[in-house]
């Protein structure tokens, strides 16, 4: 019994000592990977932010090339009739969404379906525009139908998209 007694005096602090090593270890290295997590995270951020930054110009670029009142006063020349003007004004949206395409990697579904949406209700009011003109009238009796149309809308797309885009940067900062 004595003999058991002097046994457990040996072995029950040598097994708390090393229970207590095990903690600390396991303590440590929890700690190191959390560490080493973090750096990963800013060598991320170092390297997405700027591209994401980047990416967030682009598409605001995007929004107010596509904008009816830009895309006019871009595109429209003296001599060109409702035709023309109509299908330069979509190859000209088309052109400029299929260049951005490769932003949305930066950005959430949510704000690219934004980004999208404003494309494609552009491109709707364009169309509904040329359908109350005649392709043969002058490129300016479309104009003044696009912005008739653009301005009898409850809610500016483009502006919503462009806002989502700011209100996703903003998270970064």
């Amino acid at each position: 019994m004595e003999y058991l007694i002097q046994l457990l005096s040996i072995v029950l602090p040598a097994g708390l000592v090393i229970y207590g090593m095990f903690i600390i270890t396991v303590s440590f290295l929890k700690k190191e990977k959390e560490m080493k997590w973090v750096d990963i995270k800013t060598k991320n951020t170092e390297l997405l932010l700027p591209l994401r930054l980047q990416a967030a110009e682009r598409l605001c670029l995007l929004m107010e090339r596509i904008s009816p009142n830009n895309l006019i006063r871009r595109i429209n020349e003296p001599g060109f009739t409702a035709g023309e003007l109509h299908s330069r004004l979509v190859e000209e949206i088309r052109n400029e969404f299929n260049h951005n395409l490769s932003q949305q990697v930066y950005f959430s579904d949510e704000t690219w379906e934004s980004v999208r949406t404003a494309v494609e209700q552009t491109l709707s009011l364009i169309n509904r525009s040329y359908q109350q003109v005649d392709g043969n009238e002058k490129s300016l009796d479309l104009a003044k139908t696009i912005f008739q149309l653009s301005l009898e809308q409850e809610q500016d797309i483009v502006v919503l998209a462009l806002k989502r885009i700011k209100d996703e940067v903003r998270i970064y900062y």
